[in-house]
């Protein structure tokens, strides 16, 4: 149903005096280059760390379509208003597939894209909240809605470079800001996720400006262009339940098998448990094997893993799990079981799509966490908020969950984070936000141990911690 009325003289006026001017410029283009060439590689540089290649994209306001062209897509449609700029766009890059439309008035396209991008193309529309409204159809509960525009701040200078034909003339500008642009895709059904600022120095010998000042403070405050990452707003809940799989790592955690068993709540439409024992000095194998058959109402599998760490071990159950949920429980039964249907409704709802267990908001038990390994934690929680670019408060809870399809594409790129994280917590915090997934943080009540000791070696897991904070930095904020 469209929502929107047609336009009335004066939008009819402002969209074609824009279709002939931007005509102008694809012409003016044959023959004159300027000053902006800086600029669009760089914003090439930073779509490519966004969007994964063979991904569906679309988008709106493609111009001659050498931005979608460099992304790679699998299947890549471009929407631009300009005759000229599409008959270039066309020739440069017949894979790419072209469309003359309006993005107020998209009812002839269709489809269903993993990525929708608007590239300096909201600073020019009559009525943003419609255009945004025109692309809802095209996403799945995973697309990425990314949008990059102009810092009003630049307005001066653009506006000097045009005089002096140093850069491709504007017509007048929707000069917004990324609050602006969050209260718009909420009024068109969708969610921001992180936003952030980039292109500091947008001409030659810009990468010390461009990679890492732009990221701190107060430099950042001056970029170019701000970015906006955005999902559709979750929808109601599956009509049919997802099935779940709980994995849990157990090394010398004999004493707490039993309990697992018997707290495990039934979630969606199958809960299956699966143990993947490592290298214990106790029975836990044998007794894991033991609490099978006691149990038939429960699904169960165990492992015993050939690596070492937990990340090994979570990586070695996820891949034989079945269910479209997957769960991290930790053996020590620090976090209640109890809790888990918490964790399945989030996920569930649409709430978010990386749900991530806290233990640092609600009091602990006593000896809970010591207060070094506290201190530690909300350190590098503040560490990884920045890095990220999304909130997380507790780094290292080992209770996560996340959808199957979500893991799959995290293990299909673990190669660009390395394979040194033995916990396997960064491994997939990492992987999620690198897929621009909406990270959620849980509150728990965080307990005791009740049997065995602590797997976890304060200095030495410390200084590796550190090392993924640097390793991080230059794989996710500094690109």
């Amino acid at each position: 149903m469209n929502i929107n009325p047609p336009f009335d003289e004066a939008g009819k006026a402002y969209q074609q005096t824009r279709i002939t001017h931007w005509d102008t410029v694809a012409k003016k283009r044959d023959t004159w280059r300027g000053l902006g060439r800086w600029y669009h590689l760089r914003l090439m540089d930073v779509y490519k760390f966004l969007v994964s290649p063979n991904q569906r994209v679309l988008e709106i306001g493609c111009g001659m379509g050498e931005l979608i062209a460099s992304l790679q897509p699998s299947h890549g449609v471009g929407v631009d208003f300009s005759t000229e700029m599409i008959a270039r766009a066309k020739q440069r890059h017949p894979d790419i597939e072209y469309n003359q439309l309006d993005a107020h008035d998209l009812s002839s396209l269709e489809g269903k894209f993993d990525v929708i991008i608007f590239s300096d193309t909201v600073n020019d529309l009559w009525d943003v909240q419609r255009a945004l409204e025109q692309v809802r159809k095209f996403c799945t509960p995973h697309t990425r809605l990314m949008l990059n525009f102009y810092s009003h701040l630049w307005q001066l200078p653009l506006t000097l470079a045009q005089s002096l034909n140093l850069a491709a003339p504007m017509r007048s500008q929707n000069w917004l800001t990324p609050e602006d642009i969050d209260n718009m895709l909420r009024l068109a059904d969708f969610e921001s996720i992180r936003t952030t600022r980039e292109i500091l120095w947008p001409l030659p010998l810009g990468g010390l400006a461009n990679r890492y000042l732009v990221n701190l403070w107060p430099f950042n405050n001056f970029a170019l262009s701000n970015f906006v990452i955005a999902r559709p707003s979750p929808q109601p809940a599956h009509a049919q339940a997802p099935s779940v799989s709980v994995v849990v790592a157990a090394r010398n955690e004999a004493g707490n098998i039993k309990n697992i068993f018997e707290r495990l709540p039934k979630m969606g439409s199958k809960t299956e448990l699966i143990f993947v024992e490592g290298h214990s000095r106790d029975n836990t194998f044998q007794t894991i094997q033991d609490e099978i058959p006691l149990h038939p109402a429960t699904p169960s599998l165990v492992f015993q893993q050939t690596g070492i760490g937990k990340a090994d071990a979570i990586r070695l159950g996820f891949e034989k799990a079945s269910g479209d949920i997957l769960m991290i429980l930790d053996a020590d039964l620090t976090v209640p079981p109890e809790d888990l249907p918490r964790f399945f409704d989030a996920i569930v709802s649409g709430k978010g799509e990386f749900i991530n267990g806290v233990r640092l908001i609600y009091p602990m038990e006593k000896e809970a966490m010591r207060t070094l390994n506290f201190i530690g934690n909300k350190l590098f929680s503040m560490a990884f908020s920045w890095l990220l670019g999304q909130p997380i408060k507790d780094t290292l809870c080992g209770t996560k969950v996340m959808w199957r399809e979500d893991y799959e594409k995290i293990a299909a790129n673990r190669s660009y984070f390395g394979d040194f994280d033995p916990f396997g917590d960064f491994d997939l915090i990492f992987g999620a936000a690198k897929l621009n997934r909406r990270i959620v943080d849980l509150p728990i009540r965080y307990r005791e141990r009740t049997y065995g000791t602590t797997n976890i070696a304060r200095w030495k897991h410390g200084l590796l911690l550190l090392r993924m904070v640097v390793f991080a930095a230059r794989r996710v904020k500094f690109v």
